[in-house]
């Protein structure tokens, strides 16, 4: 094979060192510098650059010598001994130069002006979010380098200056490695850069996010996006488009759920696009100064619907009340550990627990039938020390959904509150319960109910908020569940409601347990003995025997309706002291081994 001379690096008289390049031919379009093994001076040069040269054909001539003599001139300039090919006064390459320069413009040193402002604000930069998010110098950043598609109306240099990473922070991390291991706390993370175009969705930034979730797909990550932005980016100009609606990114996104957990934060303006991909998420954490709205204050004036500034838009208050914000936070630092804390349940069991007295269970719901409680402090009281993670507070007061861990086991809490409406169950607790039961089966979860409800609610202004639907959904979402679930009665178990907190049926989990002070019934047995007993009540005349009578007959039905007796009719499984439940609870848990392929989707509601 023939090749080309394409550089002759030395002169007729120069001196070369040992291993410095002579010759350089190219062959097949790639370069082979050609080196001596001796220090020697160049006799005779017999080849001109551009020449075809055949094998054995003498290309330099070169006599060796010992005497040190100073390198010529000629010699020294060449690529041969000392700086590597293409390197620079500083010996360092100018490819890898240019890297270290455009890598230096992702950093927020890039941009001090930005980052002044965003600090000026009380909020921290999306990388700063992102360093307090992930395990030190794990992440990975993807996508890096892209920056707005502008080039037809701005310089390269400014875009790459002022529009860094296209304004979203994408990679692969590790997220709790130290609590869970290396190996569990592999995690996606994409982060919108508010400093950059306001965090709007561009057109490289969505083609990031789609390579990001396609990798969490296809190796199961989970995926924790700070989404604060404001929605699609007009001003992108340099591709062919109408209208872009054929993006991907909402597509890809939403085929996530059910599938790996999905983490939406936010802290400041999330509009449009960006508010579209924080609801498909499983969890939403929002700090006191959010704004969220599909939305924002420009689309609203276009669609000719009125002015607002952003702070009126979707505010914290407002979105904690209807449902869309599961966790309230006060600022960003807290955002992100409750996100750090979040994505633990679904990473696995944890050592080093600690729980408290559980003797403290057996007073925590009064001897007066009547008298409310704080159920929160059951679920307190039965979980791990710190372990209670509180979702959608705000929103469904009636009803109580907690991440909880047993024994470092990562379970979900479903729980009555009878300080509100006496535990009856309205359309938001129906809705709230029905979705925690959908993220617990998705992410292999199991569900502990903690039962205290006299029913659902009643009456023409509950039907009002179409009860009937909403209410349903936790006995279908519940036919459907294949993770492991049981119920303890702590005090009310009554009617339809009662048997939604079970599954559907108090033989539909693996235990259906109940406190001594359990007391059930078809329906509340104050109503139960007016309707069963309504001619012989009003066959006494005496308002006064009516009333004793009415009385003597209710406490026959608790003493029939009550948690023993119950258990004696083997229409609950057992009844237990409140210090056992932690350890019937585990047991249970632990002893259903099934796999069972979890549902395909979480309701976004």
């Amino acid at each position: 094979m023939k090749a080309t001379v394409s550089a002759v690096p030395v002169a007729v008289g120069d001196v070369v060192e040992a291993g410095q390049v002579v010759v350089i031919l190219e062959v097949m379009k790639m370069e082979h510098p050609l080196t001596t093994a001796v220090r020697a001076r160049i006799e005779s040069v017999d080849v001109e650059v551009g020449a075809a040269v055949a094998e054995g054909q003498a290309l330099v001539t070169l006599r060796a010598v010992a005497e040190a003599v100073p390198p010529s001139s000629s010699a020294s300039s060449s690529s041969g001994r000392g700086a590597p090919d293409g390197a620079g006064a500083t010996g360092e390459r100018a490819d890898l130069a240019e890297l270290r320069r455009r890598r230096a413009l992702l950093g927020d040193d890039a941009r001090p002006e930005a980052v002044t402002k965003r600090h000026d604000r009380g909020q921290r930069t999306a990388r700063e979010n992102v360093a307090d998010l992930v395990d030190l110098g794990s992440f990975q950043e993807y996508g890096g380098f892209a920056f707005a598609a502008q080039e037809s109306r701005r310089d390269r240099e400014e875009l790459q200056a002022r529009t860094p990473a296209d304004g979203l922070v994408t990679g692969l991390a590790t997220v709790n490695a130290a609590l869970v291991g290396a190996d569990r706390a592999a995690c996606a993370v994409v982060a919108y850069d508010y400093t950059v175009l306001a965090g709007t969705q561009g057109h490289r930034n969505h083609a990031k996010k789609d390579r990001m979730f396609e990798l969490a797909e296809r190796m199961r990550l989970p995926v924790v996006l700070f989404a604060e932005g404001g929605g699609g980016r007009p001003g992108d100009t340099d591709m062919p488009i109408v209208a872009g609606l054929d993006t991907r990114a909402f597509e890809l996104f939403a085929k996530l759920s059910g599938h790996v957990p999905t983490v939406g934060v936010v802290a400041g303006r999330c509009f449009a696009g960006n508010a579209a991909l924080l609801g498909c998420c499983d969890v939403v954490i929002a700090s006191a100064d959010s704004n969220i709205g599909m939305g924002g204050p420009a689309m609203i004036e276009g669609g000719g619907l009125g002015t607002f500034a952003p702070e009126e838009i979707g505010p914290i208050d407002v979105q904690v009340a209807n449902g869309v914000v599961d966790v309230a936070v006060a600022g960003e630092a807290e955002a992100v550990a409750v996100a750090r804390q979040y994505l633990s349940y679904f990473q696995g069991p944890v050592e080093g627990w600690a729980a408290p007295d559980q003797t403290s269970l057996r007073t925590l719901v009064p001897e007066n039938r009547k008298r409310i409680y704080d159920v929160r402090a059951v679920v307190d009281g039965l979980a791990d020390d710190g372990s209670v993670l509180e979702l959608r507070r705000g929103f469904g007061s009636g009803m109580v959904t907690a991440l909880v861990r047993l024994e470092g086991e990562p379970i979900g809490v479903l729980a009555n509150d009878p300080g509100h409406l006496g535990g009856a169950i309205d359309s938001d607790s129906a809705d709230k319960a029905a979705r925690f039961l959908q993220l617990c089966d998705a992410h292999r979860l199991p569900v502990l109910y903690l039962c205290d409800t006299p029913g659902f609610m009643v009456g023409p202004e509950a039907e009002t908020t179409a009860q009937v639907r909403h209410f349903s959904r936790m006995f279908v979402t519940a036919a459907s569940m294949t993770v492991p679930f049981g119920t303890v009665v702590l005090r009310k178990g009554y009617g339809l409601g009662a048997q939604s907190m079970a599954g559907g049926s108090f033989k539909a989990g693996l235990f259906t347990l109940s406190w001594p002070t359990g007391e059930f019934g078809g329906m509340g047995l104050e109503g139960a003995v007016k309707l069963g007993f309504r001619r012989e009540l009003d066959a006494i005349e005496d308002p006064a025997a009516r009333q004793e009578a009415f009385d003597h007959m209710v406490a026959a039905a608790y003493r029939h309706g009550e948690a023993l007796n119950m258990a004696a009719h083997l229409e609950i499984d057992d009844v237990i002291d409140p210090a056992e439940t932690r350890a019937r609870v585990l047991a249970a848990f632990r002893a259903d081994s099934s796999k069972r392929k979890g549902r395909p989707n979480i309701d976004t509601w």
